[in-house]
């Protein structure tokens, strides 16, 4: 099987960001977004994915989290597609459910070719900490437009905000764990009828 290693480099003038993926990883990498709380659910991808992931940002913080946190997405989603390369022998779909205390998240993955987020995640509250829970929408679509992925996100139940979007991160990596898994009885072909992603 070829190596499945992506490195993409996005330069706007709102944000500096390098990013390396490989899919066959064991959860390492080095995550300096400039946000610590993404930092943190970026780290669930990695750690719950087995995705080694490096990524570092250079942001204009002092407007605020919003270019960083949607770019971030944006460049990881292009890291998720270039390593994908033809699709070949991938399982696609992939689906999880995540509890963390109170807090239950269901997330399913279509690597379809086709972006598209749907998501319904009732937040208790605006922020965690200092970080805006709207940021989380533009994150997942920039995500979704680049890495061309149909993304279907609920949380089910939850009280605290925090355990809330870190259950669905939690659903997300494991999702995306099994849609990226090669499928050893279609190692050759694409998971389509149209034969082609």
């Amino acid at each position: 099987m070829t190596q499945r290693i992506s490195e993409v480099v996005r330069n706007t003038n709102e944000t500096k960001i390098r990013v390396r993926l490989n899919l066959d990883g064991t959860g390492q990498g080095t995550l300096n977004t400039g946000v610590p709380f993404l930092d943190h659910m970026i780290d669930q991808i990695k750690r719950h994915g087995l995705f080694d992931i490096d990524i570092h940002c250079d942001g204009d913080l002092e407007i605020d989290d919003h270019h960083t946190v949607e770019d971030c997405g944006i460049t990881l989603g292009q890291a998720f597609a270039q390593a994908l390369g033809d699709k070949k022998g991938l399982k696609r779909y992939g689906h999880f459910y995540a509890p963390l205390d109170e807090a239950l998240s269901r997330v399913v993955v279509d690597l379809s070719g086709r972006p598209g987020l749907f998501m319904d995640i009732p937040f208790t509250r605006a922020r965690i900490g200092t970080f805006d829970v709207d940021l989380f929408s533009e994150f997942f679509q920039g995500f979704v437009n680049h890495a061309l992925m149909t993304l279907h996100i609920d949380n089910l139940k939850g009280k605290n905000s925090h355990h809330q979007i870190e259950s669905v991160f939690k659903a997300l990596a494991r999702a995306l764990r099994m849609a990226c898994e090669v499928d050893p009885r279609a190692e050759n072909t694409i998971a389509s009828t149209k034969g082609s992603l």
